[in-house]
């Protein structure tokens, strides 16, 4: 018990002195004398030589504190000359930052033992509650916030008093209520604005702190955590059901891509397309190939390498669509049987060519730097990544919209779809549209490639994770309703998303298809069916 409350005294003194010279301009003298003490190999010297160089106030305090924790401080015996050995592999003299080709023969890394390590951390901590960047003063901060550690105080009442960051301040003030909620001779005051200060947080970090005060507080303390805590608790409710829309939404998006043009094909052609999810396989690794490309002879141009990606997966995929529907699938319309086991036996053959060219492991997919990254909306987080494909998955539906309700080609696919005959009877060329439509569709499946290589493994099995979700998509939707595609496709991923925390994933999904099931039982032209003369027959 002693030998505890010396070293905590120990700690409350070096932090004190920290405050007090951190401001002090450094003495290059005393500065280098601190610094060779570190050359001694004795624990006392290196705990004194610590103290000193993180209350100096110089530049270098922090590289060799640093290095000396991660056991890059290398010192020689011989010429009391201490070395650090930069992450880069650069070797600099600790006293002076200059740099050096080599380090003696005889000398080695500055030794720690338990106690020393402590020092280290505390001297660490204190430096970094100092830095100049407020984005590190707010990590260091946030730190003494989950460790509350009472002799940090002095640093964080010192730092408090001339911060000028709002958010620095913030978790300054976060990280003084911790420790003051903890401090046994804090007074029922401190401790009642304390746990005001943690409830708006409101986080779990805060919550777990206020769970974790001991049963021996004051009745007022008492009571007023545990109203902090069931205000956090169902804060924390509320937030966790916003996150869980939030991830239905970004799972829809992926959904509605991947069945949009399966939603064309199989509402004009009526053609169960099972190689669909090979079409997506295609545009993900016409994704690899760009980037390739770009990372080989281009690298400057790697953050518009999903820009460019877009419009080649959309030819690629399109032709090769084409390709399929002229030699295969034209002869095997009205024999809804044959062609799903002939595009199945088709998806084999891709996969198997794709594994053939690029190998069966994963590929990489690199993010460009504007999708790379998260930002925090209250108690939830959004990947960028999620954000853009929301994005693009609009504008992808809003301008497939727009071509089929103001183009020619849209035209005929809508007459086409509603009544078959009749069109050929007005002159439209009915296996021209077919071939164009069966193209579109595998096109829009291409730049879902695209969007999909963001977020998933590119495998040549990337295809048939989505091929199954997107056919329960396109008949919960409606058969050839773009709308019902929309609604299906958000109805369906948020449900999944609510449903798995609940059963989980497998059970949730086995859920939602029972749940199918029994709807298309009711309806069994889906949410938005087609009108018209041939779909109504």
């Amino acid at each position: 018990m002693l030998t505890r409350f010396s070293e905590r005294f120990r700690a409350f003194a070096f932090a004190i002195l920290l405050i007090a010279v951190s401001a002090v301009p450094a003495l290059a003298g005393p500065f280098e004398d601190a610094v060779a003490l570190f050359a001694n190999d004795s624990f006392s010297d290196t705990a004194e030589a610590t103290g000193a160089v993180a209350t100096s106030g110089n530049p270098l305090a922090y590289p060799i504190i640093s290095a000396l924790q991660d056991g890059r401080l290398i010192a020689d015996p011989a010429s009391k000359k201490v070395f650090v050995k930069q992450s880069d592999g650069k070797i600099i003299e600790a006293a002076t930052g200059a740099t050096v080709a080599g380090v003696p023969d005889g000398a080695g890394a500055v030794r720690l033992n338990n106690r020393l390590r402590r020092v280290v951390e505390a001297a660490l901590g204190g430096l970094t509650l100092l830095s100049p960047e407020p984005a590190k003063r707010v990590q260091a901060a946030q730190s003494v916030f989950k460790t509350h550690d009472e002799t940090m105080l002095p640093i964080i009442d010192g730092a408090l008093a001339k911060e000028t960051s709002k958010a620095a301040k913030l978790a300054f003030t976060e990280a003084r209520a911790a420790i003051l909620l903890f401090k046994p001779d804090a007074t029922e005051a401190e401790k009642l604005e304390s746990i005001a200060v943690i409830k708006t947080r409101g986080d779990q970090e805060a919550l777990a702190l206020l769970t974790g005060l001991s049963g021996d507080q004051p009745l007022t303390v008492a009571r007023a955590a545990a109203a902090a805590t069931s205000a956090i608790q169902n804060n924390l409710a509320l937030w966790s059901t916003v996150q869980n829309a939030w991830y239905g939404i970004s799972l829809g998006s992926v959904l509605l891509l991947a069945a949009i043009g399966l939603a064309i094909t199989f509402g004009v052609m009526g053609v169960i397309n099972m190689a669909h999810g090979e079409m997506v396989m295609i545009g993900a690794y016409v994704t690899f190939v760009v980037q390739e490309t770009i990372r080989t002879r281009y690298p400057g141009l790697f953050d518009v390498s999903l820009l460019m990606a877009v419009p080649l997966a959309f030819i690629v995929a399109g032709s090769i669509g084409i390709l399929i529907e002229r030699s295969i699938i034209r002869f095997l319309y009205g024999r809804p049987l044959e062609t799903l086991l002939a595009t199945w036996g088709l998806s084999l053959v891709l996969q198997q060519a794709v594994r053939t060219m690029f190998g069966p492991t994963n590929r990489e997919v690199g993010n460009p730097s504007w999708m790379s990254g998260a930002f925090e909306i209250g108690q939830i987080t959004i990947t960028y990544n999620r954000l853009w494909i929301l994005c693009f998955t609009l504008a992808v539906f809003a301008i497939l919209l727009a071509m089929l309700r103001y183009t020619s080609l849209g035209l005929e696919m809508r007459a086409v779809t509603q009544n078959r005959r009749m069109a050929a009877s007005m002159g439209i060329a009915t296996s021209r549209v077919d071939a164009l439509t069966f193209g579109l569709g595998s096109g829009i499946a291409g730049i879902a490639g695209v969007a999909l290589s963001q977020i998933d493994n590119v495998s040549p099995n990337l295809g048939q994770s989505y091929i199954i979700d997107s056919f329960m998509v396109v008949v919960f939707g409606g058969v050839g309703n773009l709308w019902g595609t929309l609604v299906g496709a958000f109805t369906l991923g948020i449900a999944n998303k609510f449903l798995e925390p609940v059963a989980g994933a497998v059970l949730g999904k086995i859920a939602i298809l029972v749940l199918i099931i029994l709807f298309i039982q009711k309806r069994p032209r889906g949410l938005f069916a087609l009108k018209g003369r041939s779909v109504e027959a």
